[in-house]
């Protein structure tokens, strides 16, 4: 994170600048200063982590003899935009991915940091067969608020249709737009007739920003979620389940909204069913601080659990991946299917 943070907040800064009516020379300024920084931006519109798309106009010009200007005045001058470089992913993670999916073996299966429902179509009929386990029957994903294109969706087994979804990307409080990605809705129906409801998140991270804007925005995320499942339990919903990345411990307050303040929302991990292990976390090293991925079930829905437990194989642990087992096809964290651990639990629903 700490190696790639700055040209993150400088092609969001660089995005955020050519979004302006004019381009005044203190903007003309800053945007040739960002770019100056990444060689081939300038020359070739593209570098090794930023490239320039210009689609119509002019945006760069270099008259002879004379230093780099920007030839548009603002934003109606020109149409284009900054993207981030993509690169491969490496084949041995993502399959590794697909291992820890054939592990849990899910027959419905939570996923945050998806690029789009075709990603993670192409993974679900590509990639899981060669792990040895079956294609999910139904794939989905709604597009949030990421432009980065990190969102939340859903794989289930063909018993269990996805009957149901609502997206809250539009959701909106005094301070504005609420979520990041979306709080995702979907409604399963499984082979008993009972209903399901999932409401999927990834809430604000705590590596992009000031630290206490980002805890002003988990808290704002929490407490819409909070108030989605209090509306659904008080309509007659038994069975709702909040999953996913919160980003967030357990005691801090940005997460308090979900786990105390009169909340009924119960977590997996404190069920006497829950299989754990010496380590109380799910991301990296999986100790205390990194407990930030959560299953927390409604009461009725509580009371159902079989089991549950955390699949950490899928994680290199520690500098030289000793800390705990993982795949024998990793052979570095570079391998590693996450540093998130699986968080599972079994429900006799």
């Amino acid at each position: 994170w700490s190696s790639g943070k700055q040209t993150l907040e400088n092609y969001n800064k660089l995005n955020n600048l050519i979004q302006e009516q004019t381009y005044t020379p203190k903007i003309k300024s800053e945007i040739l200063n960002i770019m100056n920084k990444y060689k081939g931006l300038l020359s070739k519109q593209k570098s090794d982590f930023i490239l320039l798309r210009v689609v119509r106009g002019s945006f760069i010009k270099h008259p002879k003899g004379k230093p780099y200007e920007i030839a548009a005045n603002g934003r109606s001058a020109w149409l284009g935009w900054f993207e981030l470089v993509k690169e491969a992913v490496d084949n041995t993670a993502t399959d590794n991915t697909a291992r820890v999916i054939d592990l849990v073996n899910a027959d419905v299966q939570c996923v945050v940091e998806v690029e789009n429902r075709i990603v993670l179509k192409r993974f679900n009929d590509e990639i899981l067969g060669k792990a040895g386990t079956a294609p999910f029957s139904h794939v989905m994903v709604i597009d949030g608020n990421d432009e980065r294109g990190i969102d939340v969706g859903i794989m289930a087994r063909q018993e269990f249709g996805i009957v149901r979804m609502l997206s809250h990307v539009d959701d909106t409080d005094a301070h504005g737009l609420i979520f990041s990605r979306d709080c995702a809705e979907y409604e399963i129906e499984t082979p008993k007739g009972s209903r399901l409801l999932l409401l999927v998140n990834n809430f604000k991270s705590k590596g992009y920003g000031k630290a206490a804007d980002s805890d002003a925005k988990r808290l704002r995320q929490t407490t819409r979620v909070r108030q989605i499942y209090d509306d659904y339990i008080n309509a007659g919903y038994d069975y709702v389940a909040v999953v996913g990345d919160f980003n967030d411990t357990p005691d801090s307050p940005p997460v308090a909204p979900l786990l105390t303040n009169g909340s009924t929302l119960k977590d997996i991990t404190t069920h006497t069913n829950f299989q754990g292990d010496s380590r109380p976390g799910t991301y990296a090293n999986g100790t205390e601080s990194g407990k930030i991925d959560y299953i927390l079930l409604s009461p009725k829905l509580y009371s159902k659990v079989q089991s549950g437990g955390i699949e950490r194989r899928g994680v290199w642990g520690g500098k030289n991946g000793t800390l705990f087992p993982h795949l024998a096809t990793m052979n570095s964290s570079v391998d590693a299917a996450s540093d998130h651990a699986a968080l599972w639990a079994e429900l006799d629903v």
